[in-house]
């Protein structure tokens, strides 16, 4: 019997127009399809291929068994989502050894921060695994602003608002551009790091990057709350003819 493929799909910023050509074609052909979502929701991935499904298709949501509720330090975390990523790994993994192809629905690129690498890591030695790449949310939060995120010679620094406060604003402090993920309930504290490093005045907050309710602010004027899908922005500023 052949052997079925997991396909990891790249669905970019979140405009299904963002999609590339390889993406939108497999979403389309998908007869099973995998996505993330919170408990209760229907899941912003599964929302963006909206009316581009064919009709038998079947579903699989993988529901988070947890998202804020335990502290991602307490050992508890690690070992329930860990169980969560070895039963969706079964289940794909099954489909695929009975010769079925499965997309599975990746926010932005499902190599960058995406929930997909823990079920390529359990899956690439057991099944057929593919990568179609996406244009990530922090390409689609630059663009919004309409101006370079990097010039000529300057290091751009990726991170998260889950690091503590000190090594953000260090690392804020010793970059020439930035892009701070996951930012959420952890916008204050980025706030004081950004001020510390001296910074406020150069920084902006986008949210919702590339989708209808997008918002572009300067971090200055934002408000005292951010969704889950906000990235703080510092352009760089270099050398250029």
């Amino acid at each position: 019997m052949t052997i079925g493929t997991v396909h990891g799909v790249g669905l970019g910023p979140g405009a299904a127009d963002l999609m590339s050509v390889r993406a939108d074609r497999l979403v389309r052909g998908a007869r099973h399809l995998a996505y993330f979502r919170k408990q209760g929701r229907a899941g912003r991935a599964r929302r963006l291929v909206d009316g581009l499904l064919r009709t038998d298709v079947v579903e699989y949501a993988m529901d988070y068994p947890v998202t804020t509720e335990i502290a991602v330090a307490d050992p508890a975390y690690n070992d329930c989502l860990a169980a969560f990523y070895a039963d969706c790994t079964a289940h794909l993994a099954t489909l695929a050894e009975a010769g079925e192809d499965v997309v599975v629905l990746c926010e932005g690129d499902p190599f960058f921060y995406g929930s997909f690498m823990h079920l390529h890591a359990r899956l690439a030695d057991r099944v057929p695994v593919r990568i179609v790449p996406g244009i990530t949310g922090m390409s689609g939060a630059w663009t919004a602003t309409d101006r370079p995120i990097t010039w000529g010679d300057d290091v751009l620094t990726i991170a998260t608002a889950t690091l503590p406060e000190a090594e953000l604003t260090r690392r804020i402090r010793d970059t020439d551009a930035l892009v701070v993920m996951k930012i959420g309930r952890h916008l204050a504290k980025l706030r004081r790091a950004v001020a510390a490093a001296g910074r406020t005045d150069a920084a902006w907050l986008v949210e919702y990057a590339a989708m209808p309710e997008e918002r572009v602010t300067p971090l200055a004027a934002a408000g005292v709350t951010a969704p889950y899908f906000a990235i703080l922005l510092i352009h760089g500023q270099g050398r250029r003819p």
